[in-house]
């Protein structure tokens, strides 16, 4: 007996592809076209704790430490963040919105309601849950498979 192809791992692929090439159209239109999805990923993280180390904004944005500090020097360079060393840790660099932030933000949450509204379409709330539910699952599979693969 023959298994189906899966194609999962391709359409996740398919869809963030999409998904970024429509996320920038939307950010051009509402004037925030010279912010980009990393940008976009950290500011996004930075809206939901600000001031935290600059270890966790990387876990948390997914992005490797060179790129997530190329993006930094960039929305720094635009004042929309600044880098100050812990006051317990000297060691530890946090990372902290600017106060000119918080006109960007309102725009990015109408983009991202607007892109949600896209992704789930025509779908129930139980799908919808299920859904993330699944993804969740297959991201930790894929950082268990990343934490155990051997150098």
């Amino acid at each position: 007996m023959i298994k189906p192809k899966r194609v999962g791992g391709f359409l996740i692929a398919k869809i963030h592809h999409a998904a970024k090439r429509i996320f920038s159209k939307m950010l051009k239109a509402q004037g925030l076209g010279s912010i980009n999805s990393a940008q976009g990923r950290i500011l996004f993280v930075l809206w939901q704790k600000d001031g935290i180390p600059i270890s966790d904004l990387a876990r948390k944005t997914a992005l490797e430490k060179s790129t997530l500090t190329a993006m930094l020097d960039r929305l720094e360079r635009k004042g929309l963040v600044h880098r100050r060393r812990s006051l317990e840790d000297r060691r530890t660099i946090l990372i902290s919105l600017s106060p000119s932030h918080a006109k960007l933000e309102k725009k990015f949450e109408q983009v991202s309601a607007e892109m949600a509204e896209l992704f789930y379409k025509g779908l129930s709330e139980g799908e919808c849950a299920l859904f993330d539910e699944t993804l969740k699952r297959i991201y930790a599979n894929l950082e268990d498979a990343e934490k155990n693969a051997r150098p």
